[in-house]
């Protein structure tokens, strides 16, 4: 590796982490509040849900024509471009006054989770083959901006009120978006794609790889996006919490994935990303079966949820780990794009299905029981799809 790429490696990682924080945290926005607007409109269930899933839609959608655009501009230009076009969906949520501004404006806010796709094109050009489980799993870590958002957003309301509090989102979005254009840089060894987009997409659609990726990433994503996004509302619909007090325990479900990814990745690096992934389906099930006994709150509801954002976040750092391992690196935007597509729709219809469940049968049993299912799916579908990919460094 040149001398240039390994000196820059560690900034522009902390650099891109930070960004993908500061994005996440913007799309991130609805959920920690979505009882406060369940309660100010006279929100059905189901209509929360679809309130708290809709800037999922175009944050996963939305992660094709960005993973494109990071191979053909470049990371550093790309995250600026998330973070100034975030700023307005922002400003709508934060001065929307009925359920259909919310919609139009959540919707839009979408754009802040892109950035994903954006992010792992960009450290994976700065780190070696053996190392991109590492560099990608600490780039993951930056989805802690939903513990942020669901710490933090409730309290800055509180104190200040929601106007200001989006303000302030605001301005932080402009700032690291300015951060990035000027203290960023693109690897040295990063090449701009020159291939129309529409081709490029078509091949990587080709790439049995992508298909594969994309349905485990998003039930481990998806289940991450989901729990994160969801569980404020559910937590104050069973465990009868204030808002402030299940965004404290939202806050740390988000904690706990966002350790386990960077810790998915390493052990990638070392064991391989199947044996991850075997170990982060296997625990989700346990622990969605867990769930679905409804244990008393604190220490059994709250140690179940932490152990399963911890195996969920396990599966999303062996996700990409193995996207690297069986992906081309001039191609690994666009498959970025549509894996990390498939996550983030993979997290728009649990939050649906949820409210639809809470409100037929008063519980959430069935969707617990439904996402053990997926799990298993997951499980079995990995250890027979990628033998050998098993081994740690091997590539297929």
């Amino acid at each position: 590796m040149p001398d240039g790429t390994r000196s820059g490696q560690t900034p522009n990682l902390i650099l891109a982490t930070a960004a993908f924080a500061v994005t996440f945290w913007a799309w991130n926005l609805i959920g920690p509040l979505a009882r406060t607007y369940s309660g100010q409109l006279g929100l059905s269930p189901t209509q929360t849900s679809m309130l708290v899933a809709i800037p999922v839609l175009v944050g996963s959608l939305g992660r094709i024509p960005m993973g494109m655009l990071a191979d053909r501009l470049g990371g550093r230009l790309m995250f600026a471009v998330v973070c100034f076009v975030s700023i307005i969906p922002v400003l709508g949520v934060g001065w929307s006054g009925s359920y259909g501004a919310l919609l139009l404006w959540g919707f839009l806010l979408g754009v802040a989770g892109t950035s994903f796709a954006v992010g792992v094109p960009f450290v994976n050009a700065w780190y070696e083959p053996a190392r991109r489980g590492f560099a990608t799993g600490v780039f993951g870590a930056g989805m802690g901006g939903t513990a942020l958002s669901a710490f933090l957003t409730p309290r800055l309301v509180e104190a200040v009120g929601r106007t200001q509090t989006h303000l302030l989102m605001a301005a932080a979005l402009a700032v690291t978006g300015a951060v990035m254009l000027l203290l960023s840089r693109d690897s040295p060894d990063w090449r701009p794609s020159t291939e129309p987009a529409l081709p490029r997409m078509r091949d990587a659609m080709r790439i049995r790889a992508t298909w594969q990726c994309a349905f485990l990433y998003a039930v481990a994503f998806g289940g991450f996006v989901a729990f994160s996004t969801y569980l404020p509302t559910l937590l104050q619909s069973v465990y009868a919490f204030t808002q402030t007090d299940a965004g404290l325990r939202a806050a740390g479900f988000s904690v706990a994935a966002v350790l386990a990814r960077p810790v998915g990745g390493i052990l990638s690096d070392r064991i391989g990303p199947v044996r991850v992934l075997t170990a982060s389906f296997a625990g989700t099930a346990v622990m969605a079966l867990v769930l679905v006994l409804e244990p008393p709150p604190e220490i059994p509801a709250g140690l179940t949820f932490v152990l399963t954002a911890f195996f969920l976040g396990l599966g999303t750092g062996g996700v990409f780990a193995l996207v690297a391992k069986l992906v081309e690196p001039s191609r690994v935007g666009t498959v970025t794009g549509l894996v990390g597509a498939a996550g983030g729709l993979g997290g728009y219809f649990p939050p649906l299905v949820m409210g639809v469940v809470y409100s037929a049968f008063g519980a959430y049993a069935v969707g617990y029981v439904l996402l053990a299912a997926t799990a298993l799916a997951a499980l079995v579908y990995t250890r027979r799809a990628f033998p050998a990919a098993a081994r740690p460094g091997a590539r297929t």
